[in-house]
């Protein structure tokens, strides 16, 4: 793959994204800013924050299937792609039913929107696929340059490395807390965890995967699950828990700071010195 995302990112929200914070999280470091959420298909966010960096992978995560053409994505990534060759990565996927009233067969959707991506010429190599399941994290390693897994565990890393093969990019989202109190991290963390992930068909399928028995992901999360779902502790309890995303066969792993809304750069600044 010719984009180099390094081995730590941020996963950030389309919103809380601006061409300042982009030049900050590039000089602490960091390999590669996701775009969180469904940015439309002119990726006009993305355009303006490899604009305002030098040397930082930008990856969308995710572009989504149902609402972004993906001709007009295809020429986006071919706008960006002249204009800062091997710094973009085009994330793309269906997101979850409950959000899209045409979710119907999204295997088939799947194919078809990556099919007019090869129409488009969107190489590969410059495209990667939101997986969870089996058979999705499969047709990744095939058809895109690989996988980028959301809200999940080391223990699935691990998993979905033995199904990509070795070759295939991994790059999963793990959310943190910079908390050393755990009832307060907890308090922080599973308001966004629940609603709406553990309301959602996709996630909560991936979990009992995992093996998650119901009780633990009913109302609101256990304990144990929002642990870990979201990590929380000093900078270097957290830098361990991101870590053993590598040590179970991530190439890259990006992390999502909670609270969303508040600033993200102290977080960010901390983790930056226990990871680089």
């Amino acid at each position: 793959m010719a984009v180099k995302l390094g081995r730590y990112g941020i996963w950030r929200g389309a919103a809380g994204l601006t061409p300042e914070l982009a030049a900050e999280v590039e000089k602490l470091g960091y390999g590669a800013i996701w775009i969180g959420g469904s940015p439309p298909a002119d990726l006009a966010l993305a355009e303006s924050l490899l604009d305002a960096t030098s040397t930082i992978a930008v990856a969308t995560g995710i572009v989504n299937m149902w609402t972004a053409d993906a001709k007009t994505v295809g020429a986006s990534y071919h706008r960006i792609a002249a204009k800062h060759p091997d710094r973009f990565l085009l994330g793309v996927g269906i997101g979850h039913p409950e959000a899209t009233a045409e979710y119907q067969k999204p295997y088939d959707k799947i194919v078809s929107y990556l099919d007019e991506l090869d129409e488009a010429g969107v190489p590969v190599e410059g495209r990667a696929l939101a997986a969870l399941g089996p058979k999705v994290l499969k047709l990744s390693a095939e058809r895109t340059a690989g996988a980028h897994p959301y809200l999940t565990t080391p223990e699935h890393t691990r998993q979905a490395r033995e199904l990509l093969g070795p070759d295939a990019l991994l790059a999963p989202e793990h959310k943190v807390v910079l908390e050393t109190d755990a009832a307060r991290a907890r308090e922080i963390a599973r308001p966004p965890i629940n609603m709406p992930y553990l309301n959602l068909r996709n996630y909560v399928s991936n979990l009992r995967r995992l093996g998650w028995e119901e009780s633990e992901i009913a109302d609101g999360g256990s304990d144990r699950l929002i642990d870990a779902l979201g990590l929380h502790g000093d900078a270097q309890t957290i830098a361990r828990g991101l870590n053993a995303h590598l040590e179970a066969g991530a190439d890259h792993v990006c992390l999502h700071n909670l609270p969303d809304d508040a600033d993200p750069l102290p977080t960010y600044r901390a983790l930056a010195e226990a990871l680089f």
